[in-house]
């Protein structure tokens, strides 16, 4: 592995130099853009190229603002179990405890990380990695159970987007099932 890869995972500022592992980083101002955008550029595809592609996406993705009671924090979104409303505002679980969450779930849905998270319910977004079981019962029903015995249910209108992603499949933001 190179040995910029390894400093640079390991937290320090990228190294390059001339020679084998050397790294060009440029940086453009485009006026009007509204997100940065990352492009690697290399003359073959490698394990290395796509642990950092993958690496760069899972930091680029927002911290999500909780509370719990007076105090604010700021969780990563791999944190989360789910989100969910429970008729008293948004909630957040984590493996841990729940926390209260001032922004609206499609807000939510725009800002977390589209292959990670995904709505199964009008009330309820679920993260995919943390998703322990599926059950599909003969009546058609979908049950995801969560890290720590969470359940969470997919309601008929979000079925056939479910089933998709479970099969592989892709979703564009925003769509519903």
């Amino acid at each position: 592995m190179p040995n910029w890869w390894t400093e640079w995972a390991g937290g320090a500022i990228l190294e390059g130099g001339e020679g084998e592992g050397a790294v060009e980083v440029e940086i453009k101002v485009e006026p009007g853009r509204q997100e940065p955008k990352i492009v690697i550029l290399a003359g073959e595809e490698s394990g290395e190229l796509r642990r950092l592609a993958e690496e760069l996406s899972r930091l680029a993705l927002s911290p999500v603002p909780v509370s719990r009671g007076e105090d604010k924090l700021l969780l990563p979104q791999g944190e989360f179990l789910r989100f969910y409303t429970d008729g008293k505002g948004v909630s957040a679980q984590t493996a841990q405890e729940v926390f209260t969450v001032r922004l609206r779930l499609y807000e939510l849905e725009e800002r977390l990380d589209q292959t990670r998270f995904v709505r199964i319910s009008n009330s309820e977004i679920i993260n995919l990695d943390r998703v322990t079981a599926v059950d599909l019962s003969l009546a058609g029903s979908i049950c995801m159970t969560l890290d720590g015995a969470v359940k969470a249910y997919v309601s008929r209108r979000y079925m056939k987007k479910i089933k998709e992603v479970l099969n592989g499949g892709r979703r564009s933001r925003g769509e519903r099932g």
